[in-house]
């Protein structure tokens, strides 16, 4: 008897929202004094045994300061804003139970995870105000850089926004035999990126031009880890840097001052096959990278910027002694290329149009309707091609105006851009890809796991309005 894999793709609307705005105050905008860069805590197991480990996670409103003086409110897990990394190894089975004290619906999607439907957390498995989602599956895949956030229908992008976002993080006998950092928050850092907008009185304001709701929100302050423009103190020596685009639509061209370069070693489904010598990384919403980056030949109490473009955003000063590893290693892992024989079904993706008028192949999501039917243990190739059409381009500069595809429940292998060769940095597993206005990706995959499962643009407000 034949199995079946069925996905589907996500339409939530999108309006214009505020947060709570205090408009006495016209004061100049000062960063918190302790502007350090936060390291997100890792999340300890109320019960553990060889095989698996219990987990609890309370979705919470709290109070931030990202401007001193000046609380605002905002989300989190198990903390007033983002959450703490999840830790697990290849093998073990996880079971997490999440509480949702909010007072609205929430869901907690597993992004990077291979689970099945029924555990996935899209707007399928829905946690109402005060109740519990049991979530339990086995971690199958190999180390890599994941995340969690919710993809609720109609509220992803809001409260993602507010500041539910948290790392995942997976080991194996690879990732703890390979000689790269790998002593978290010391030379195994974590940097999850955002940006904001926000009013003269230090409150964050979400969708407050129709740019906003056509391109989707991009705020003008870039947050590491919750803070606004941290600073972190260094050894020398060389760092890893796990780096995940947690905005809801900015895409970030990242370099370092002075073209210091670096090498990318993971892209979102795990190790590179080796480290990519780079000078930017372009990173588009819910993807991830893994960087190594030498910090060696330089003085003590000198310093660096990670940037965007131009725009620096988070300060690294470099103070003391070297760390023990002074390396790059040539080889990382032997990632086999899923060969393109045996092909079950090619299939076409057209994501289209700007704000309210986005769609996927001419439609927007529907919960009751199933669009795509896949064969269990299958394999097969998607084309995506990415079109914004007429709508707005008199305000917009073209490039900023893209599409990203993100597929829920497997990882995927890209076969070309454009019919263009593949960069070397994208020859690994990817969950989520950026795709070019007027450009197309091929890509190849497995389906392993049963279940209603999401395809959809992580701009996050073009997935709100039914993409």
């Amino acid at each position: 008897m034949k199995k079946y894999i069925s996905i589907v793709i996500i339409l939530l609307s999108t309006a214009t929202i505020f947060f709570p705005c205090n408009k006495g105050s016209n004061s100049a905008l000062k960063n918190d004094t302790t502007n350090s860069l936060p390291i997100p805590p890792v999340l300890s197991p109320y019960k553990k045994n060889k095989n698996s480990s219990q987990y609890r996670i309370v979705v919470k409103s709290g109070l931030t300061e990202f401007f001193r003086d000046k609380p605002v409110l905002t989300y989190g897990y198990n903390s007033d804003v983002l959450g703490p990394v999840i830790r697990v190894r290849r093998g073990e089975v996880v079971k997490i139970q999440v509480k949702n004290s909010l007072r609205e619906y929430t869901t907690v999607h597993w992004h990077g995870l291979l689970v099945p439907g029924n555990m996935d957390g899209g707007p399928h498995q829905v946690i109402a105000p005060d109740g519990t989602w049991n979530a339990e599956f086995k971690i199958d895949q190999p180390a890599a850089t994941a995340w969690y956030h919710p993809h609720g229908l109609g509220t992803t992008a809001i409260q993602v926004y507010k500041g539910l976002a948290g790392m995942i993080i997976i080991d194996d006998d690879t990732s703890e035999n390979l000689q790269i950092p790998k002593d978290y928050g010391r030379d195994d850092i974590p940097l999850i990126i955002q940006d904001r907008r926000f009013d003269e009185s230090g409150y964050p304001v979400y969708l407050t031009s129709m740019r906003d709701i056509m391109e989707g929100m991009k705020g003008d302050v870039i947050l590491v880890n919750g803070k606004v423009e941290p600073t972190v103190s260094l050894k020398r020596g060389i760092y890893r840097f796990r780096i995940l685009n947690g905005s809801n639509a900015r895409k970030y061209t990242l370099r370092f001052s002075g073209d210091h370069d670096f090498y990318q070693i993971a892209s979102d489904g795990g190790f590179l096959n080796k480290p990519v010598k780079m000078k930017s990384l372009s990173i588009t919403p819910g993807e991830r990278a893994e960087i190594l980056v030498k910090f060696i030949n330089i003085q003590d109490g000198d310093y660096i910027y990670l940037n965007d473009g131009d725009r620096s955003f988070l300060k690294i000063i470099i103070r003391g002694d070297k760390n023990d590893i002074t390396g790059i290693p040539e080889k990382l892992v032997n990632i086999g290329r899923i060969p393109k024989t045996n092909i079950a079904s090619e299939r076409f993706f057209s994501l289209a149009g700007m704000g309210h008028h986005v769609s996927i192949n001419g439609k927007q999501m529907n919960m009751n309707r199933i669009d795509e039917t896949v064969r269990l243990n299958s394999k097969e190739i998607w084309e995506i091609r990415s079109s914004s059409g007429s709508m707005g381009m008199g305000m917009m500069n073209s490039q900023d105006v893209y599409h990203n595809f993100h597929i829920h429940g497997v990882q995927f292998q890209v076969l070309s851009r454009s019919n263009e060769p593949v960069p070397e940095n994208e020859r690994g597993w990817k969950d989520t890809i950026f795709i070019e206005n007027e450009s197309s990706a091929r890509i190849i995959m497995r389906f392993f796991h049963k279940g209603v499962f999401m395809y959809h643009c992580h701009i996050l407000e073009h997935e709100d309005n039914g993409m």
